[in-house]
């Protein structure tokens, strides 16, 4: 059950047009009363011998009867409460009690207060509910509305118990404005993905993804055809923007802004310039190997190794840095994912996306983000989004797979970061974003694994046997476990590759193995595959690196059955 105190109006009359109107897409549907300060308060909707302006006058009555210096400049205070998708459909009694629990939780009509403020709840839809009402007490005093916001939250827990309904969490206030019913219609009507608010804040987020300054934000902005407005001091400074979508109009046919601010709290001009700071971040993790160095924009492959890199090492800080260090990890994670998206091959761009798109609620929360911390994942982004978009084959699609590994792994260790420190929405947005994570991955990783699967499969004996007794003496703990999986195959092949490459694969698994747990990984072997092959700098297209020990009548790859993907927590992630 979802609440939402909107902005408080001046015309009461206004209002109830709007809530007993036929809706702005003819979506409102049998107008009326379901409980109101007066049960004999008149139902406009359905006695036809009354008007919108009785109510309006009844309603109005206690503010009419102040002087006019006296009366609030708005003073009508506008309730929705809409039940979710998977909820029943309540009755009018039952609307109507959660009506008189919510004007009773936030302060308009405290229990028992005869001289409470008036009010009425309007029904024009199957799964929600409008309560209006005037703030001025009969009484003549104003009520009590500190925090009516957190309140009608609170009280929505309750009634979801107490009815059966959806458990859903409790906002923080730090969360984007949602669309409101108007831009949802609007976005129907015009045949749009999603309503223009989501799809701006979507196009900035993707700009600001490892920029490093104002013009370059405002320059990737341009080049994907948003209209920009630059709020301008006299003396020349630039005090905030908004930006507008060219097909997005209103009746006028003028081009519909939006600020930076309304579109996130994170997209606001001074917010923006928080992520160009240049402080040198605190070493929070182990940095013995594997540092993130800023480097030159390069390949989308190597872009997204040193991706892999910066986003590892982030998994580290998460796990044990302090508060202000995670926060700015985190933040930056969401660069990282927005990078990714806008420059992914087509069969991962829907899951990529959405795992974007997810996971900026996670992005937020109130405990402070300190920037510097973030500089290497800030990096590896601008490196993504000035590579250029990846092939889905190839070096490139493999190095995508192995990105996606770790950045599974980043906002796994961001939901549970979360979930420790009680913030309800932003985890379970970033076990969403995991889920869409999973998919790509899936979708990324199948022909890769499948190469270095049926290499190993034609790896001679002697050299399996290897292979199996270095895995025994690094993970004895897990040797069976893995042994037994179908991407045992492909880990032998890459242990084969990095001794080829002239590494030690006994010290080199031992190395991965440690840097974080994995016995409750679905497939310990996909974790232990991309780990090695960046640790050891392995090509990810296993292609490029023969091995001499293949028998020659080895079958065509191809068609040898592909293992299968990790499931569980994600991609064979462990938790």
């Amino acid at each position: 059950m979802i609440p939402r105190v909107h902005d408080r109006g001046q015309r009461t009359i206004g209002l109830l047009y709007y809530l007993y109107g036929p809706g702005t897409h003819e979506e409102h549907i049998d107008p009326h009363l379901v409980a109101a300060w007066d049960s004999l308060a008149p139902d406009p909707g359905r006695d036809p011998n009354a008007t919108y302006a009785d109510l309006q006058q009844l309603l109005d009555m206690p503010v009419e009867a102040l002087a006019k210096g006296r009366r609030p400049k708005k003073h009508v205070w506008h309730l929705s409460v809409r039940a979710a998708p998977e909820d029943p459909i309540l009755s009018d009694e039952q609307w109507g009690d959660i009506a008189r629990r919510m004007v009773a939780a936030t302060g308009i009509a405290p229990d028992g207060d005869d001289a409470a403020c008036r009010w009425a709840a309007v029904r024009h839809a199957d799964d929600h509910i409008h309560i209006i009402a005037t703030l001025v007490r009969e009484d003549r005093r104003r009520p009590r509305l500190n925090n009516d916001a957190a309140r009608s939250q609170a009280e929505a827990r309750l009634i979801e118990a107490e009815y059966g309904l959806k458990q859903l969490n409790t906002g923080d206030g730090t969360a984007a404005k949602r669309p409101t019913s108007a831009e949802r219609h609007k976005a129907e009507r015009e045949g749009r993905e999603r309503p223009a608010r989501e799809e701006l804040r979507e196009t900035v987020r993707q700009a600001v993804a490892g920029a490093t300054s104002e013009e370059e934000f405002f320059d990737r902005l341009a080049d994907v055809g948003v209209l920009i407005h630059k709020r301008v001091a006299p003396s020349g400074d630039l005090l905030g923007y908004k930006v507008a979508l060219p097909d997005d109009r209103n009746e006028d046919q003028e081009p519909v802004f939006y600020a930076g601010s309304t579109l996130s709290p994170d997209l606001s001009l001074p917010r923006i310039r928080k992520r160009f700071s240049n402080d040198t971040p605190s070493p929070s993790a182990d940095t013995s190997s594997d540092q993130a160095t800023p480097l030159a924009p390069s390949g989308p492959a190597t872009a997204r190794r040193r991706a892999a890199t910066a986003t590892w090492q982030a998994v580290l800080v998460i796990d044990g840095g302090q508060d202000a260090a995670v926060a700015a990890q985190i933040a930056a994670a969401g660069e990282i994912l927005d990078a990714l998206a806008q420059t992914s091959a087509a069969h991962t761009r829907t899951q990529l996306r959405d795992a974007a798109f997810a996971f900026e609620r996670a992005t937020r929360s109130h405990v402070r983000a300190e920037r510097g911390h973030d500089r290497a994942l800030r990096e590896a982004a601008r490196d993504l989004v000035y590579s250029g978009p990846a092939l889905g084959r190839g070096e490139d699609g493999a190095t995508t797979a192995m990105l996606i590994d770790m950045a599974f792994f980043l906002v796994t260790a961001a939901a549970h970061w979360h979930a420790k420190k009680n913030h309800a929405q932003q985890a379970a947005a970033a076990r969403q974003a995991a889920e869409h994570l999973r998919a790509a991955y899936q979708a990324a990783a199948g022909i890769p694994l499948g190469v270095l699967y049926q290499r190993g499969r034609h790896l001679s004996q002697p050299l399996r046997h290897k292979q199996a007794a270095c895995l025994r003496a690094a993970v004895p703990q897990l040797a069976k476990q893995i042994l037994a999986e179908p991407g045992w195959y492909a880990l032998a092949a890459t242990l084969a590759d990095a001794e080829s490459a002239g590494h030690d694969p006994a010290v080199l698994l031992a190395e991965a193995a440690a840097r974080r747990e994995l016995g409750t990984a679905d497939s310990i072997s996909d974790v232990l595959v991309w780990r090695l092959r960046r640790m050891a700098d392995l090509p990810a297209d296993a292609t490029t690196m023969p091995i001499d020990s293949i028998p020659t009548s080895a079958s065509t790859p191809g068609r040898a059955t592909k293992p299968a993907a990790g499931r569980g927590e994600g991609p064979g992630k462990a938790r």
